[in-house]
């Protein structure tokens, strides 16, 4: 299957670059994944749209202030550094720019010295791993020091980092938001649980995955990294049960999505476990426990794209795309949403 399968023409004025003041604001297209039936609505009119008895999936990643500039000690050389994974506590995998010049041993500082790192070692597609040293608390440096991971396409300052996390974000450990799940209020999510929809909280660390681009020619020879995932009990059994009673299993965004078809046995059952979660999902996939989907609208050509294609068919969801283009619809992290079922 061809990666330009999944192109599709975006003007640059529709990637939106801010967040809207009320978060429930966006717009809604839904999708029917049978018919291409296309409608349009807002987002806080979702609560309509869904089903008493329906499971929704949602991922409480919290994201953390990844991104840190900092100086070559000796040289005064700029660099910044993108915390991708935690390896153990104070060692971590990381983006480093320029990364010529960040060989094994060279030594980081940051915040004037409030925060120093030491190359150790250079892994795989030329990643760095870090060994960090301090006075105090990691986290409450990080929040001082660092700056909210926007992707590269977002360039204004963001005013507020809360803007960039869901109203639901728990535990730390993305290095990109769930962005699906910015569109819910804690008032829209009350209306929803007070017609009768069950909420399952699961987890997945959002990582390098995000920011690298499909470059092979055939989707097929694609590889996704590795992200964390974890599916407490309590989540499990909300799920299983709605799949048990024959009730819809609807994920917010693909990570969602992506966390509940890695744990997900033939039958849609998924068990309570936690781990490391490579699942490319392209067309041809079969879903074996998501029955609707709530996402953004993704990057020509990017694995996300080529998921929803997996769902809704490749051709209902271009034709999406295209009247969503039409109808000027603002696009990536900070845009409208879609609904597939």
């Amino acid at each position: 299957m061809d990666v330009k399968d999944f192109h599709y023409e975006l003007p640059q004025e529709l990637i939106a670059q801010d967040p809207l003041e009320d978060r429930s604001a966006s717009r809604l297209l839904m999708l029917d994944k049978n018919t291409g039936e296309i409608r349009h609505s807002v987002f806080r009119e979702i609560v309509g749209e869904l089903k008493r008895g329906d499971c929704l999936v949602i991922n409480n990643t919290r994201v953390i202030p990844a991104r840190l500039f900092g100086v070559r000690e000796g040289t005064g050389a700029l660099i910044e550094v993108l915390l991708l994974k935690r390896r153990e506590k104070d060692l971590w995998e990381t983006l480093v720019k320029p990364g010529k010049k960040a060989r094994s041993g060279t030594e980081l500082s940051f915040g004037e010295g409030l925060l120093k790192g030491t190359v150790v070692d250079v892994v795989e597609e030329g990643n760095r791993l870090i060994r960090f040293s301090y006075e105090g608390i990691f986290e409450e440096i990080l929040d001082r020091l660092g700056q909210m991971p926007l992707p590269p396409y977002i360039t204004h300052p963001l005013q507020d980092k809360n803007r960039y996390q869901t109203v639901y974000a728990k535990y730390d450990g993305s290095a990109a938001a769930p962005t699906a799940g910015l569109h819910f209020t804690e008032e829209l999510l009350g209306e929803i649980r007070a017609e009768g929809v069950e909420i399952a909280d699961i987890t997945l660390h959002v990582g390098l995955g995000t920011f690298r681009p499909v470059k092979e020619e055939m989707v097929e020879d694609h590889h996704m990294h590795s992200e964390f995932f974890c599916i407490e009990e309590e989540a499990a059994e909300k799920i299983n049960r709605a799949k048990r009673e024959g009730r819809r299993v609807i994920c917010v965004g693909t990570t969602s999505c992506r966390t509940l078809e890695s744990a997900a046995d033939d039958h849609g059952f998924v068990k309570a476990s936690s781990g490391w979660t490579e699942i490319f999902i392209y067309p041809g996939y079969r879903f074996k426990c998501m029955d609707g989907l709530i996402t953004n609208f993704h990057l020509p050509q990017s694995t996300l794209l080529m998921l929803v294609s997996a769902f809704a068919g490749r051709e209902h969801v271009l034709a999406a795309y295209e009247e969503a283009v039409r109808e000027r619809y603002r696009f990536f992290s900070f845009g409208d949403a879609m609904l597939v079922v």
